[in-house]
């Protein structure tokens, strides 16, 4: 399985990007997808996730209200809808999917299969 993740850029605060997560080998069916990010000199952290089936999302409190995931069955592709975007929110965010999902732990990184190889976003004040 690969992911490969896109739609980083360079934004100013205020501004939006949407990142996308495509897979192939496999597709997405009864997995959690995952978007993680990773700012210089931190800790890769969780920023959302969604259940294929059903579509449940969860959240990071830090971007509740500004950032959306979602998928799209047809093109085996999640997506995140950054808005409002921070200087904070400066990173390499990652995706990654899990088929053995523990809901309890669905923001530790151990819970997750397979990455894709980040996409930078940066966030000029």
């Amino acid at each position: 399985v690969q992911l490969q993740a896109s739609g980083g850029g360079l934004v100013q605060a205020g501004g939006f990007l949407r990142l996308s997560c495509a897979a192939s080998g496999r597709t997405f069916s009864s997995s959690t997808v995952a978007w993680f990010r990773q700012a210089p000199g931190k800790e890769r952290e969780f920023v959302a996730a969604v259940r294929w089936s059903g579509g449940s999302t969860y959240y990071t409190d830090s971007v509740k209200g500004r950032f959306t995931i979602s998928r799209d069955n047809a093109k085996n592709t999640v997506y995140l809808q950054m808005d409002s975007l921070k200087p904070e929110d400066t990173a390499v965010y990652y995706c990654a999917a899990g088929w053995r999902m523990i809901l309890t732990s669905i923001g530790r990184r151990e819970q997750y299969d397979y990455w894709g190889q980040g996409t930078l976003v940066t966030v000029s004040s």
